[in-house]
């Protein structure tokens, strides 16, 4: 190659410093997206979507809320209360997505405070001369709305709204009874204030969201339909698994419990946008309470198809064709077609099941009856006729689901169906919840007297709303870090407010501008699950750090005397859930097996066993608080969630033995056997040491026995109870051997912490 010359683009003499100061900044720009990215691609702003690309209902839900939040504020200004943000603030702690929780919640909003109010008078009326004493009964008070909270209805979370009635009492409690405090005298003036800008708030905001709704009945009924319709999509993938004898699908499908429970729980809030309904709501609860009765009978039937000389030729034909109409099922009702096609398709699979079965048997009785008997065929013959019986009562499961989810999208005339909602109380997470709360509410307020800190009446007042807020969630102290998140954000944005913004504007409609972008961006950042309980923050302190006034504004003092305790009370609620009774999901998962040992015993022994809606509902509450909890790792979560499933499929198989011996169709010697195991099962504690299985294999010595029974039998409506009290002890038999660790009560299973 020639050399460069001087004119030459390429040649050095003429790129030899500019390259070198390209280069330069090369590598400058190249170490400054290193150190952004951590060396890899550019970051993506997906997680900030919510603030530049919001979804249309978050920012619907973020503007109706901000302006129903200004109008309360400006009509609070306009009659000169004394504290007007908590107006505004009220706002933000009832305004919800949908209307139906809106309401919901305002309503339990309106009772706790009327709850509150009388116990704030009948505390002060009691002790205005007793500090500690006074102190004592705050923090005693709101544990006890803690405790009653506990004890509601519905999961421990922030959309429970029953037990929001208890935490807006401990919330309205707190700050009546500890401004009482210092003007006892006037404590009921304090009171009719409070109260005055509650109802404010809620008035407001139930008018303004009222405005923003269209057709709410009819989205109310479709949105019951289409959570049917997800549940069942959810719980398909795992049905086709185990119609192929695959039971481990069940570890793989954590989510389709929580989902269906999450479902469940909304049904309420769909009933109150209907208004005037017949039923819906019950059948939708039925409708999805049933998809977990399929998954336990598919667990069944993956436990039989297991077993030996089962899975017959009939019985691959007929699953692959349920597969099919499983997989195509959630598109033919999501289309909001006629359900008369589905169901009939249905019906032809129900019918081939049970004609098949029916078969089986008609050849068994043969086999048995014309010498020489081949046992292998009438063994086969048997269990085949068996796995059939059980892919036709899952076939009848489906059956009732659909119909049921036809009558919640369709109104019924005189319909009296009733499918109520569920309580199951647990009186040692009451009782913890209660003290803990206590204890901390307590704590600061002996941090108040002891410092004599003239703004201690502040953190002992913010200490008591976050213990009131958080004390009945499952996770409180990762509760009050999101809360800590956001309480610093808001504490930073209000100092940029109070000290340079809030001193210019003289009229109203200046300060609803300047609030009304930080009060939209906390509504659209409430609206995106990750950041909710943040944007809870955020939203209930920016009025309480603005602080507006008719006559003044807040200034640097008054601003730091507030942010302070507010920051000192974040901080010290955290570490007081993380030091004192801390939620241990170890133990939890430990009582959680006990109490499931102690359902086996009732269910096998006690004269009033648990009824079918009962065992399922006590087990999907079981899903729901594994799933809510966490466990560190998936691998844990997914065990215990197979063996609560597990537990389920054999506390519904129990009652389904106790039914045919009440119905005494079994001779003597039928009997016999499946008493003993029953008996055995009524003893069964899990706590033997190296000699665990005993009821596991009091069901296989019955099974064994049975088996005998059954090939002799020549009475064919006595072989059909025998076959399907064979049914239930195979499956009872596998369930125990297959999740023994999980049922050994002598190992701490998957719990290092209990190692």
């Amino acid at each position: 190659m020639a050399p460069s010359t001087p004119t030459d683009p390429a040649g050095p003499q003429r790129t030899g410093f500019p390259r070198s100061v390209g280069r330069f900044f090369q590598a400058v720009a190249l170490i400054v997206r290193q150190a952004l990215t951590g060396g890899g691609e550019p970051r993506r702003l997906d997680g900030l979507r919510w603030l530049y690309a919001p979804d249309a209902l978050a920012f619907g839900y973020a503007l109706r809320t901000t302006i129903s939040s200004l109008i309360a504020l400006g009509i609070a200004l306009w009659w000169e209360l004394g504290s007007p943000q908590w107006a505004a603030l009220t706002v933000w702690m009832v305004a919800q997505g949908t209307r139906g929780k809106s309401i919901a919640k305002a309503r339990w909003h309106m009772f706790g405070m009327v709850v509150g109010i009388l116990c704030a008078f009948v505390l002060v009326g009691c002790m205005p001369q007793s500090p500690l004493l006074y102190i004592f009964w705050v923090a005693v008070g709101i544990g006890l709305f803690c405790f009653i909270g506990t004890l509601l209805p519905g999961p421990a979370t922030m959309t429970n709204y029953r037990i929001h009635g208890m935490r807006a009492s401990g919330f309205t409690y707190a700050i009546i009874a500890l401004d009482g405090a210092a003007a006892p005298d006037q404590i009921f003036q304090i009171a009719m204030a409070r109260a005055t800008y509650i109802t404010l708030g809620i008035v407001v905001e139930t008018t303004i969201s009222s405005l923003f709704q269209y057709q709410l009945g009819s989205r109310a009924r479709n949105r019951l339909a289409t959570n049917f319709v997800q549940a069942l999509r959810g719980a398909v993938p795992t049905l086709r698994s185990l119609l192929a004898g695959d039971r481990r699908a069940v570890l793989s499908s954590p989510g389709v419990f929580s989902t269906i429970a999450t479902m469940s729980d909304q049904v309420e809030f769909a009933e109150i946008e209907m208004g005037t309904h017949q039923h819906e709501g019950d059948h939708a609860r039925a409708a999805l309470a049933a998809i977990t009765v399929l998954m336990s009978r598919g667990l069944e039937l993956g436990t039989l198809i297991n077993v030996p000389q089962s899975d017959g030729p009939d019985y691959r034909q007929l699953a692959a064709r349920t597969g099919s109409f499983l997989n195509d099922l959630p598109a033919r009702l999501e289309s909001e077609g006629p359900i008369g096609p589905v169901l009939a398709d249905l019906a032809h699979l129900r019918a081939d099941s049970r004609q098949l079965a029916t078969a089986c048997l008609e050849r068994e009785m043969v086999a048995a009856t014309h010498p020489p008997v081949d046992l292998d065929m009438e063994v086969g013959l048997s269990r085949q006729g068996q796995v059939l019986h059980k892919l036709a009562t899952l076939l009848d499961e489906l059956s009732l689901a659909i119909e049921q989810f036809e009558m919640s999208r369709s109104t019924q005339p005189h319909d009296q169906f009733h499918y109520p909602m569920r309580s199951y109380r647990d009186w040692r997470m009451a009782f913890y919840n209660s003290l803990r709360a206590s204890v901390t509410i307590f704590c600061s307020g002996l941090i108040w007297i002891a410092t004599g800190w003239p703004d201690g009446l502040f953190f002992m007042m913010f200490v008591a709303i976050v213990c009131a807020l958080f004390s009945t969630l499952e996770k409180p102290a990762l509760a009050t870090q999101s809360f800590l998140h956001g309480t610093i954000c808001v504490i930073g944005l209000c100092c940029a407010l109070d000290l340079w913004v809030m001193a210019r504007p003289s009229v109203y409609e200046t300060l609803a501008l300047v609030l009304a972008v930080p009060m939209l961006i906390g509504g659209m950042a409430f609206a995106w699950a990750p950041l909710a309980l943040a944007a809870v923050a955020y939203n209930l302190f920016l009025p309480i750090l603005v602080s507006p006034m008719n006559e003044g504004r807040l200034d640097e003092i008054m601003y730091f005397n507030t942010a302070l305790p507010l920051f000192l009370a974040m901080m010290f609620c955290m570490w007081m859930y993380r030091i004192f009774l801390p939620v241990d999901p170890n133990g939890l998962r430990w009582d959680m097996r006990v109490d499931i040992l102690r359902r086996l015993r009732r269910q096998a022994g006690s004269s009033r066993p648990m009824s079918a809606p009962e065992v399922i509902g006590r087990n999907v509450e079981g899903f729901v608080r594994l799933s809510s909890m966490g466990a560190g790792n998936d691998f844990v979560l997914e065990r215990y969630l197979g063996g609560v499933l597990c537990s389920m499929t054999i506390e519904l198989n129990l009652l389904r033995l106790r039914s045919i011996l009440e119905r005494g169709a079994l001779p003597d010697d039928a009997n016999r056997p499946i008493r003993l195991m029953m008996a055995r099962m009524h003893r069964f504690s899990g706590r033997y040491g190296g000699q665990y299985g005993r009821t596991a294999r009091a069901a296989g010595e019955a099974v064994t026995h049975l088996a005998l029974l059954e090939r002799s039998e020549t009475n064919l409506s006595v072989r059909v109870e025998m076959l399907s009290a064979l049914a239930s002890l195979r499956v009872i038999e596998a369930e125990l051997r297959e999740n023994e660790a999980f049922f050994d009560a002598s190992n701490p299973y998957l719990d290092g912490a209990l190692s």
